[in-house]
């Protein structure tokens, strides 16, 4: 069975990316593996925050119950849609994660915030950095565009 790659994060582009992914494995008769990766805090964010360690995994476990959250939110919506899930929760890089689960995929489908030139520039864009190295073929689940445009 043929294995479609979704990883999503706690943006409106992670419920868009999830139903275009179910959609495409009702098509092939594929199962998705929705994914959520939670990036721990940086060290420089703890010192100019001066975050204690105590706090820094406060912090991360918050994220962690949230991205838990979400996927079993996303589960249950691709399961009544009647597509076979698999939920997946990582700590560290996204795109490392990403690329690293994507090895035994056959297809990524995944939303794109379009945050724009500049703040890809500062922060880095997860997407693009999936695109880059993916060795399978990647379906990007634009944003919600308003009417009009």
């Amino acid at each position: 069975m043929k294995t479609i790659l979704v990883p999503v994060d706690l943006s409106a582009a992670g419920p868009r990316a999830c139903d275009a992914a179910c959609d495409l494995a009702r098509l092939m008769q594929a199962r998705l593996a929705l994914l959520h990766v939670v990036q721990p805090p940086a060290v420089m964010v703890m010192e100019i925050y001066a975050l204690g360690a105590g706090q820094a995994e406060e912090m991360l476990a918050a994220a962690e119950d949230a991205g838990t959250a979400r996927l079993r939110t996303l589960a249950a919506r691709c399961v009544k849609r009647g597509v076979e899930v698999e939920t997946v929760h990582r700590v560290g890089l996204p795109v490392v994660e990403i690329l690293s689960r994507a090895k035994k995929a056959d297809y990524i489908v995944m939303g794109s915030h379009g945050h724009g030139a500049m703040y890809d520039l500062l922060v880095g864009s997860t997407t693009r950095g999936v695109l880059r190295k993916a060795p399978c073929p990647v379906v990007i689940v634009p944003e919600k565009r308003p009417r009009g445009r």
